[in-house]
């Protein structure tokens, strides 16, 4: 894995000198920047489990979705700087708050100065929550060092990814980057309701996409065991950013979507994982990017 020096670090593989301040795709430079750090009730049972997700909210990202959810953090760059040192401390306040596991989201661009904070093995999962769009040789600098990998797999469609997430390779890139996670940890393992270990693929059903869903969902079953992955079909898509006046995407998704979606799920016996109620689509459940934590 490369450090700053040079930027390898994404499937974008810029080649900025970010220490001396050349910003790459993701926009931003050397050294750990994050907008909030606290106990996150709201995703996956199996990960707020009782404690909630120690979460970590990374700023800046190597993709950048029309319609993401986080955008003050991923486009707008928002956030604080800190160290290692203030990482390592973060993890023990979220442990002393009795956080499940330590979810690092959006984390790639960041890791030559995260990676030193996990030296000393956390007494709880590290999660790793990603959009999937990671390159193998990065992911395997974290051999051992993550226990439970929580990509989106957002389009099979390269075509669409271009359009809405400026990455028109994210299909392969994905895949690939997949089946490397699923190597490193095997079949997912749950204890006492939490998962300790496996892949939770996560994808975002968009709206008059559905020959995309069925496309994802399609490759999971074909690429991996039965009941080795898990898999959350999220109805939560919200009409934001620069999509909101882009029909179809400017509005949310019908419960037939949902349905057709679901009934895909099933079909493909991709039993393991979760749902949303369609009252999931709301902006209400977005956390707050207020520096909380840091």
């Amino acid at each position: 894995m490369t450090g700053y020096e040079n930027c390898q670090l994404c499937p974008r593989r810029c080649g900025v000198d970010r220490t001396a301040g050349e910003l790459g795709f993701c926009r931003m430079s050397a050294g750990l920047t994050a907008a909030r750090a606290a106990l996150h009730h709201w995703e996956e049972p199996v990960l707020s489990a009782n404690g909630g997700s120690g979460a970590v909210f990374f700023s800046g990202c190597t993709l950048r979705c029309a319609y993401c959810q986080n955008y003050e953090i991923s486009t707008k760059s928002r956030g604080k700087p800190l160290t290692t040192a203030r990482l390592k401390a973060i993890f023990r306040e979220l442990l002393a708050q009795g956080a499940q596991n330590l979810e690092l989201v959006t984390p790639t661009q960041f890791l030559p100065d995260i990676l030193p904070a996990l030296e000393e093995k956390p007494p709880v999962p590290v999660v790793y929550n990603c959009g999937g769009y990671e390159r193998v040789q990065t992911l395997q600098a974290l051999e051992g060092k993550v226990n439970i990998w929580l990509p989106d797999m957002k389009y099979a469609d390269g075509d669409l990814a271009r359009r809405l997430s400026a990455a028109e390779d994210y299909p392969e890139v994905a895949r690939a980057a997949i089946l490397e996670m699923y190597r490193q940890t095997g079949p997912y393992v749950i204890q006492n309701g939490a998962l300790v270990r496996g892949v939770l693929i996560r994808h975002l059903v968009l709206p008059g996409q559905l020959g995309n869903t069925i496309d994802v969902l399609n490759w999971i079953a074909e690429a991996f065991p039965p009941h080795s992955v898990l898999v959350s079909l999220m109805s939560q898509y919200v009409p934001m950013g620069r999509v909101k006046e882009q029909p179809p995407f400017d509005r949310r998704i019908t419960g037939e979507e949902y349905d057709a979606a679901l009934s895909w799920l099933s079909l493909n016996g991709l039993t393991d994982g979760f749902t949303q109620e369609l009252e999931a689509a709301s902006a209400a459940y977005l956390p707050e990017f207020d520096g909380e934590g840091i």
